[in-house]
């Protein structure tokens, strides 16, 4: 890698669609954004922002049939704005892969063998993994001689003891099918956790955090010292808080029951789980904002749907009290997270004894900024800490080829 090389394209590479970021990592400065979505439907849609010179957001739609297309489309425009992947300054690229299993336990230059063993766990990724497969080797083809690097979601997660990555299931039987709660989301627990410690002004090692990532996905993590020590998602994105159209936690006997009962197949039942369920499944609607305003309007099944997705988060706020015995923040993050300050204000009412409190004025501001919203009295802090899982990608894609 030569001295001038400071810039890392991260991609995030979905089913249907590519977000992208260019960032130089001298100072962490963002680039080029963009986002290619509907890949391979008969209209897709390419918005790319050149942050670098200060123009206007470009859109366009035409049909981009696959993956390939796609990226070769964001290298024209990155090349429009004189940052093409030809630069002597790109560094690497830095790809989000969800599921790394147990092997990857950090960031890794992907060859071959990599590739391989990210293919080997599809079966536990189905959803997740062969599009960032596919948006891997499509890189590899236009940049071969640069460095990928692969950075896991589950990797954070690997600290977990065994205690707390273990099902209670047959040991044999577990370990023939690599069945154990792996956890998502860790670049964004990870970055969010070391924040909330940055804005306590302490050392990561010195803080116990439970992380709240509230978006359409939803996950919470405890956090000691640096370390994830538990998470509530497991094996998939499935098991945990109640999400947009995830149920969460479920009695895994209502697959049986819905197999015996109303005759539905595991892909039948996969679906409801995985796309009709949480809160689209309770009230037809996954957006926190048009509940909240349904609410306000009275609606009994909006308010429903936002009763049990707050009383499934207390109930991991109290469960990772007790895991972490000594919590110095509650922080939230992700879209919702962030955003809505009456899942907030919600969440945290009524745990006074554990420590918990939130200012109304504090919680009311709308910022981008990491901020506290608890009162000066509160023995836990309790944060909003924007995520930025593209600079932890990035960072954590540097450093490795840096080294």
């Amino acid at each position: 890698m030569t001295a001038n090389a400071t810039r890392v394209l991260v991609l995030n590479s979905g089913s249907s669609s590519v977000k992208y970021q260019l960032l130089d990592m001298r100072d962490g400065a963002r680039l080029a954004v963009g986002l290619v979505e509907r890949i391979g439907e008969e209209t897709s849609r390419l918005a790319h922002t050149p942050l670098a010179t200060g123009g206007d957001k470009r859109e366009r739609e035409a049909r981009i049939a696959d993956h390939e297309e796609a990226l070769k489309a964001v290298a024209d425009e990155l090349a429009a704005d004189g940052l093409g992947l030809d630069s002597p300054e790109l560094a690497a690229i830095g790809h989000r892969v969800v599921h790394g299993g147990l092997k990857f336990t950090e960031p890794t230059v992907i060859d071959d063998a990599v590739l391989k063993e990210i293919e080997r766990l599809v079966p536990v990724a189905p959803l997740h993994n062969p599009a960032n497969i596919t948006g891997i080797r499509t890189a590899q083809a236009l940049r071969p001689d640069l460095p990928q690097v692969a950075v896991f979601d589950t990797a954070f997660h690997t600290t977990m003891p065994e205690h707390a990555a273990r099902y209670a299931i047959d040991v044999e039987t577990a370990d023939a099918h690599r069945i154990r709660r792996y956890g998502f989301h860790g670049t964004s627990h990870a970055y969010v956790s070391r924040k909330t410690a940055e804005l306590l002004g302490k050392a990561p090692e010195d803080v116990n955090v439970i992380v709240l990532h509230l978006g359409n996905g939803a996950s919470a993590s405890a956090v000691a010292g640096g370390r994830c020590v538990d998470t509530s998602m497991g094996l998939t994105p499935l098991e945990g808080l109640v999400m947009g159209t995830r149920s969460g936690d479920i009695d895994p006997a209502v697959v049986f029951h819905l197999k015996r009962v109303a005759g539905m197949d595991a892909d039948e039942i996969d679906v409801l789980l995985n796309k009709k369920s949480g809160l689209i499944g309770l009230c037809g609607d996954n957006d926190m904002r048009e509940i909240r305003r349904r609410i306000d309007e009275g609606d009994q099944r909006a308010a429903l749907a936002f009763d049990i997705y707050i009383h499934r988060l207390k109930k991991y706020i109290g469960a990772y009290s007790a895991v972490l015995g000594r919590v110095d923040a509650v922080a939230f993050t992700a879209g919702v997270g962030e955003n809505a300050a009456p899942v907030r204000e919600a969440a945290v009412k009524g745990l006074e004894e554990l420590g918990l409190a939130v200012d109304a004025d504090l919680n009311s501001v709308r910022s981008d900024e990491a901020r506290l919203i608890s009162p000066e009295y509160a023995r836990v802090a309790v944060a909003v800490v924007p995520t930025d899982e593209e600079l932890e990608i990035a960072n954590q894609t540097y450093a490795l080829v840096s080294n």
